[in-house]
């Protein structure tokens, strides 16, 4: 059954009118906002295809064309459909089948996945007219590697658009504390390494504590990420009436009992991160920790949909003692909280949380710090800064107070918008410096690190000392360097 009759929203359809002739091009629509819908009506010349990085999600997007489906998964084969839907793993493997100019249009679901080895070399052996990239993940700290694919992004509605126009649930947020410790959690491909995940997570008293915490907030029915099949067991067994989902034929009948409401809560472990629709999910709880932003996006995504006497989707991050660079809802809207001490004041409607942790990280504590948390930024995303005494706000502006100038945060595609055009970031930030050395090189003490710490190692001055403690009621000064006190004071009058 093919649902060729559905209607498509103004968005959608302004989507459509949005993509150009030819190319590759990347689109970010939030998830509920109905991207299988959309790309099923992109005009095609010929046959296109779909790649999707599990094999569980190439059947979707087949109900939502009006012609044959072909499946390159497992032990299924295309035959010459008009669309051929695939998952990555078996047609990267498969490539020999189809010629270069196979397909008009190529659809890459999920495409933050894009820039891995396996994609590329299926971009490498095609060459459709038109390329499109689809996926849900916000602005910040994403996309790394994309622009080597993309040439542009061509729309966009985020979760926060969504919400506001009142296609997406309004979200409430909650951080709950759980004894568990992730500092010594080993980094791998930009997330927790799995099996030291679980063994720091999966733990009798902090199993006890979720268990605890969904009596205490949330409202069912819930649907709880874990760190691995075994953790989503323990869960499901503490808490009445759960049921822990696994790969199989038995998920599809879970899935829709709870559908119908016959069970308050799922357990799983990356089993319903991506590709699921579970409209009436009105809470999810968040026991599976990751630094991947992508993933974080997804697992909330799967409570955001609209359902009817579903007024709201509580979200509930179950944090440890050690945070570390874990994804919690202000990633949902691009948001930096490492600056922001007390973090679990960051509770309330995710719409508020901006203005809480703005009111938190902009601090003279903050202020001082700024430079280590700058460099380390600066490290990960592999630019160069040039020594300029740039200062990184929560939701990824850049701002150099002296002389006054202020950057908006990189798109997906690692971009800039500068002097009215995106362009790359470390070009926007060549540039910048350029432009300080030529004009500027009379004021370089106060825009110049290097500079700033020849001059800055000594204590604060007294009048440094005064300045500070009449603008900043209540912080303590005696401790301050030169350095620090000129990193508040140049805050201070640039606000």
């Amino acid at each position: 059954m093919y649902h060729s009759d559905i209607t498509l929203r103004p968005y959608q359809e302004e989507c459509l009118a949005s993509i150009p002739a030819r190319g590759s091009y990347l689109i970010q629509m939030a998830t509920g906002l109905g991207k299988t819908v959309t790309f099923s009506r992109i005009p095609r010349y010929g046959r296109m295809l779909i790649l999707s990085h599990r094999e569980e999600l190439v059947h979707q997007p087949a109900r939502y064309f009006d012609c044959p489906v072909g499946f390159e998964r497992a032990e299924e084969r295309s035959h010459g459909e008009e669309v051929v839907s695939a998952s990555v793993q078996s047609l990267v493997r498969r490539l020999d089948r189809f010629m270069h100019d196979e397909f008009d249009v190529l659809i890459t679901d999920e495409a933050h996945h894009a820039a891995a080895p396996t994609y590329r070399k299926i971009y490498d052996h095609f060459m459709p007219r038109l390329h499109l990239g689809f996926t849900a993940t916000p602005n910040r700290d994403d996309g790394i590697g994309l622009n080597s694919i993309y040439q542009d992004i061509i729309f966009q509605r985020d979760i926060k658009w969504g919400i506001e126009n009142g296609y997406l649930s309004p979200i409430y947020c909650l951080r709950v504390q759980i004894d568990f410790d992730l500092s010594k959690v080993a980094t791998r491909l930009g997330d927790y390494a799995p099996g030291e995940l679980d063994a720091a997570v999966n733990i009798d008293g902090a199993n006890k504590a979720v268990a605890e915490a969904f009596a205490k907030y949330a409202e069912p029915p819930a649907l709880i990420f874990c760190t691995s099949v075994d953790h989503a067991e323990r869960l499901a067994k503490l808490i009445p009436g759960a049921v822990a989902v696994k790969g199989g034929e038995d998920r599809a009948e879970t899935v829709a009992a709870f559908a119908r409401g016959e069970i308050p809560a799922i357990t799983n472990c990356m089993v319903l991160t991506e590709g699921t629709d579970l409209p009436n999910v009105r809470t999810v709880m968040i026991a599976r920790p990751t630094k991947n932003v992508s993933l974080y996006t997804q697992m909330v995504g799967r409570g955001t949909r609209l359902c009817e006497g579903k007024k709201l989707l509580t979200l509930i991050d179950l944090v440890g003692a050690s945070e570390c660079d874990l994804c919690t809802a202000p990633t949902l809207l691009g948001l930096d909280v490492k600056n922001v001490k007390d973090k679990h004041l960051i509770i309330g409607d995710l719409f508020d949380l901006p203005e809480l942790i703005q009111r938190q990280a902009d601090t003279p504590a903050a202020w001082i710090t700024n430079v280590q948390y700058v460099d380390l930024w600066a490290r990960s995303k592999k630019y160069r800064l040039h020594g300029v005494n740039w200062f990184r706000m929560p939701d990824g502006r850049m701002i150099l107070s002296h002389p006054r100038l202020t950057l908006p945060p990189e798109d997906s595609l690692g971009r800039i918008e500068w002097n009215g055009k995106k362009r790359p970031a470390q070009k926007v930030f060549d540039e910048i410096y350029r432009l300080l050395r030529e004009k500027c090189a009379d004021k370089q003490v106060l825009w110049d690190l290097k500079s700033m710490k020849h001059w800055g190692r000594g204590a604060a001055s007294d009048k440094q000392k005064a300045i500070i403690a009449e603008r900043c009621p209540g912080f303590d000064v005696e401790n301050l360097t030169k350095l620090e006190a000129g990193q508040i004071l140049t805050r201070c009058f640039a606000r």
